[in-house]
């Protein structure tokens, strides 16, 4: 076991995100720019390769329970490189264009939870915190970059090249994988079936406190934001009075926050008990959305932004540390892969409550109804174990 995070993870981890983000803001210029389809096709495209995230994570943590994580990592890079350079080669030809790109985003589901999981055999139990940070800067750098190097090139007249940028950073995390060191053989129990082994996965969620918890409020979290989501452009174009490119820089602070956040964790971790710094996430992001109801403006949307990005960076490298640390090593990747279809399952429920109620009684009540998700996953914390705990607890079975 290593001392701190082989430099190949974390540069893996980042290389994986920034091939998805990278597709992702590349599908709609595509769409517009080469294809010259409406918001129809473009949706389509975007949904085929956010498909991914729910219909591969189940299989694909069951695969990181099972195989060699570091073999799964490079097998997974390796696909997300085959489909996103399908997905180059196929950019005119809309139905193949969404399958590759679904087989990109499946390899990078595949790759990313085998990393999460390969981690707590890499670094000592107290250093979670601090390589989880690591991890989720490099994830937070890439969402930066990536929407502006696609934008770039799209102007250049190359909107299908991000994909073709996708293929090689997918590449570069296959070849990064190889580069970890070799861990030693897993005892494996005979293994159930494919069904059975996802509902052992979830089980264990259930039954144990702490991670039940973590998934009420991960649940009611992104409920809320995928609702302000869903009504931040009109919000800020419609009642707020904003222009464009003042929408798009306060908008922008959400990445900012989330940089802030990620350098940031190792020391909130070294300072402040674990229990709080999980009650920062949902509790800066009430703080957050309370100003903006009560002081609707640019500047505290650009705030309630940056506190969205920061405040839940924090409690995400935490409350991955305290999965890593409570869930036995054979049930990594299907407890990671359940949390994950749970979040991605009701984001696009909560975007789609958001524009019903923005619809119904205007953009400024969706806020409330963010507010609302915000509220309940705050409460789910400090109604739990979570709250008091101050460090990172032993595996409990």
């Amino acid at each position: 076991m290593h001392s701190q995070t082989p430099t190949a993870l974390p540069l893996a981890f980042a290389a994986l995100h920034g091939a998805d983000q990278l597709a992702l803001a590349a599908l709609p210029l595509i769409a517009a720019l080469h294809l010259g389809a409406g918001p129809g096709l473009t949706g389509a495209l975007v949904a085929a390769q956010g498909a991914a995230w729910l219909l591969v994570a189940l299989p694909a943590g069951v695969l990181a329970d099972r195989m060699d994580r570091r073999r799964l990592l490079a097998g997974g890079g390796l696909a997300a490189a085959t489909g996103f350079a399908l997905a180059f080669l196929a950019a005119g030809q809309p139905v193949l264009l969404a399958l590759a790109a679904f087989l990109g985003a499946g390899g990078v589901v595949a790759a990313a939870l085998a990393a999460c999981a390969l981690l707590p055999a890499l670094v000592p139990r107290p250093a979670l915190p601090a390589a989880n940070a690591r991890l989720e800067l490099g994830r937070a750098l890439a969402t930066l970059a990536a929407a502006p190097a696609a934008g770039l090139l799209a102007a250049w007249g190359l909107p299908q090249a991000g994909l073709g940028l996708a293929a090689m950073a997918a590449m570069l995390a296959a070849g990064l994988a190889w580069l970890l060191p070799p861990l030693p053989a897993r005892q494996l129990a005979e293994q159930p079936g494919l069904a059975a082994a996802v509902a052992e996965g979830a089980r264990f969620v259930r039954r144990q406190p702490l991670l039940r918890a973590i998934a009420l409020a991960a649940i009611a979290w992104n409920a809320g934001f995928f609702a302000l989501m869903a009504v931040a452009v009109p919000l800020a174009l419609g009642p707020l009075g904003l222009e464009a490119g003042t929408t798009g820089l306060a908008l922008g602070c959400y990445g900012a926050g989330l940089v802030a956040g990620a350098l940031l964790a190792p020391a909130a971790a070294r300072a402040l008990p674990l229990g709080q710094v999980l009650l920062s996430g949902p509790g800066l992001s009430v703080l957050g959305v309370a100003a903006l109801v009560l002081a609707p403006g640019a500047v505290t949307l650009a705030a309630c932004m940056a506190l969205l990005g920061f405040g839940p960076m924090l409690w995400q490298v935490a409350q991955t540390s305290l999965r890593q640390a409570v869930t036995p090593p054979g049930l990594l990747g299907r407890v990671g892969a359940v949390m994950q279809v749970a979040v991605f399952g009701v984001r696009p429920l909560g975007a789609l409550a958001g524009g019903a109620v923005a619809a119904w009684l205007g953009a400024p009540a969706a806020v409330w109804l963010a507010a609302l998700g915000f509220g309940l996953s705050l409460l789910a914390v400090a109604t739990s174990q979570l709250a008091p705990l101050r460090e990172l607890p032993e595996a409990v079975a």
